[in-house]
């Protein structure tokens, strides 16, 4: 039996309402909340919260020194689309250079790594 359910995953930033609004336009789904706290409901029920954090230092990419502490897996039926699509919006690209490879690594407008992955 668990012992808990998951309620969000939270994210960092130093704009809460900014960092929502790349990810509603990349997921979908409906922003709630201001100031230091912001939620993101997905269309699924999911929600992916932004927390304001004051001094907010980005996780660097590769690196063993300043780990990237998690990233989120987001899947696309088209790789090339939905790259257009997250540059347009301010991600940047991590490793998205190798073509062959099913996923593609980016950074948030905040600068967490992220990566669209084929299904």
């Amino acid at each position: 039996m668990a012992l808990a359910e998951l309620g969000a995953v939270v994210l960092d930033c130093p704009d809460p309402r900014a960092l929502a609004g790349f990810y509603a336009e990349v997921l979908g789904g409906t922003i709630d909340g201001q100031d230091d706290w912001v939620d993101l409901k997905l269309p699924d029920g999911r929600t992916l919260a932004f927390h304001k954090a004051p001094g907010f230092v980005p996780p660097k990419w590769p690196s063993a020194d300043a780990s990237q502490q998690f990233h989120l897996d987001l899947v696309v039926e088209d790789l090339d689309r939905a790259e257009q699509g997250v540059l347009t919006l301010g991600a940047e690209p991590l490793d998205a250079e190798d073509r062959s490879r099913s996923f593609r690594v980016y950074a948030d407008p905040a600068g967490h790594p992220f990566c669209l992955c084929a299904c």
